[in-house]
């Protein structure tokens, strides 16, 4: 589950216990955040179905309740105590076990615990493969928070069961964990640590086991994926994985502009299964912001690396984030983020309005010069459907320009109303008419697009 759900008045909580020895155990999971959340979540039932655990998709049902959480933006806490809220009446009503783990978890360490007395156990990423270990302490009647950080040589990354995602067409792949960045507006290095690299070797061998059981992409994640360094760089691991039989497209997220490297805009030149779809957070379109932001490029390097892409893959969607509202941003700042998207005209952005962060720099100066004064939330708020609305046209027309070409589509499920979802090579989503063909997960094939709407395509497959 990754749905929110509304608060309601529970009842008293029961004491936690265990589920009786022998019995079929079920884990309910729900997933806030991004794509390293939903990897751990599944990583965290793999770990579990070791110990008869099965995943739910009821929490009615659950003998474990786990929120694995996200505090990049604002209001996370908020979001996580309503969730708890509803799922306190089915602790009282089973004796479900509840967890916090990920990076609210993180964040607020034994605090969650203190303020939230039916929590059993909170957890941090790092000891996301510790779990049964924790729930049996837990079973014990024991409320406990593991949120130490462990050496960087100490730690082992959880890796994926292959079977668990038999009959799927994509799976994510840990490459990295955490962030050395420290840019002003951002929590994640507390939460999710140094980066840590994962041997190379270990990222194509998990590859080679999920292409064994017919996953034709994967998806290489970490907070700041193209960082990497473990025993290769970043672009010579993209080749690796690429080269593995039966994996037909590879990608990648989230990266930092300052680690696009020639070397790896040569790789979506020279590499067919590197897809032709990057996702290059710029954040602000203004130098000054930029500056505070703590980001270590300008406007024109940001586009000249943009330029560089295009030029070595034609096609290829860039999407990218921005912050709107951030401290001292003027009239004149925000604009210059207008130009920007006008000029870049990024496939699809991820915009939202700057939330302070605990303990971050920006969260520490803010109000502390004029530079640094707050952007009153109606202006910010303004300023965010400018952008979003200059984006979906953007988006739009992009989508349009599609409209009478073959596309090859990788299909990852039927469709509710008939025929087949999937995405092409540039991640857009497509929704395929079959004319009754079964086409299992995984399937490769072509589609001439006949429609075009605000998000996605609709095509026919061809003959």
């Amino acid at each position: 589950m990754s749905d929110l759900v509304p608060l309601r008045r529970p009842a008293a909580p029961a004491a936690p216990s265990a589920p009786s020895a022998g019995a079929a155990r079920k884990v309910f999971v729900h997933t806030f955040g991004c794509q390293m959340n939903e990897s751990d979540s599944d990583r965290m039932v793999e770990a579990l179905a070791g110990r008869d655990w099965s995943r739910t998709p009821h929490p009615e049902d659950a003998d474990l309740i786990l929120l694995n959480t996200c505090s990049v933006r604002e209001k996370a806490e908020q979001k996580l105590l309503s969730a708890l809220g509803r799922y306190r009446e089915h602790k009282a009503r089973r004796g479900s076990l509840i967890a916090v783990g990920g990076c609210v978890a993180q964040q607020e360490k034994d605090r969650l615990l203190k303020r939230v007395p039916y929590v059993d156990f909170v957890f941090g990423p790092d000891h996301v493969g510790r779990l049964p270990e924790l729930v049996e302490r837990a079973g014990r009647r024991e409320r406990f928070a593991e949120t130490g950080w462990m050496d960087s040589e100490e730690y082992v990354f959880p890796r994926a069961d292959a079977e668990a995602v038999r009959g799927r067409a994509s799976a994510f792949v840990t490459a990295m964990k955490g962030c050395d960045n420290v840019c002003s507006f951002c929590i994640v290095p507390r939460t999710r640590g140094r980066e840590v690299s994962r041997a190379y070797s270990e990222v194509v061998a998990e590859v080679a086991s999920l292409a064994g059981v017919g996953v034709r992409e994967v998806t290489l994640i970490g907070q700041n994926v193209n960082s990497y360094r473990g025993g290769c760089t970043f672009s010579s691991l993209l080749r690796r994985v690429a080269a593995v039989p039966g994996v037909e497209r590879v990608r990648f997220t989230t990266s930092h502009p300052h680690d696009l490297s020639d070397e790896l805009v040569e790789a979506f030149r020279d590499e067919p299964r590197v897809m032709p779809h990057f996702h290059l957070p710029v954040q602000s379109g203004s130098d000054a912001v930029l500056r505070r932001m703590r980001r270590d490029y300008g406007v024109a390097e940001y586009l000249e690396r943009h330029r560089k892409l295009r030029e070595a893959r034609p096609g290829i969607a860039i999407t990218t984030d921005f912050i709107v509202g951030f401290p001292g941003e003027t009239d004149a700042d925000f604009e210059a983020s207008l130009r920007l998207l006008a000029e870049a005209r990024f496939e699809n952005s991820f915009s939202f309005v700057f939330s302070p962060r605990p303990h971050t720099g920006a969260a520490l100066h803010l109000g502390s010069a004029p530079e640094w004064m707050e952007v009153p939330r109606e202006v910010a708020l303004e300023r965010l459907e400018r952008l979003q609305s200059l984006q979906r046209e953007i988006a739009v027309a992009a989508l349009a320009g599609q409209v009478g070409r073959e596309v090859e589509v990788l299909v990852e499920s039927p469709s509710e109303g008939g025929g087949h979802f999937g995405r092409s090579p540039e991640n857009r989503v497509v929704h395929l008419e079959t004319h009754g063909r079964d086409l299992p997960p995984g399937s490769l094939v072509r589609g001439r697009v006949v429609r075009s709407g605000h998000s996605s395509l609709s095509a026919e497959l061809s003959a």
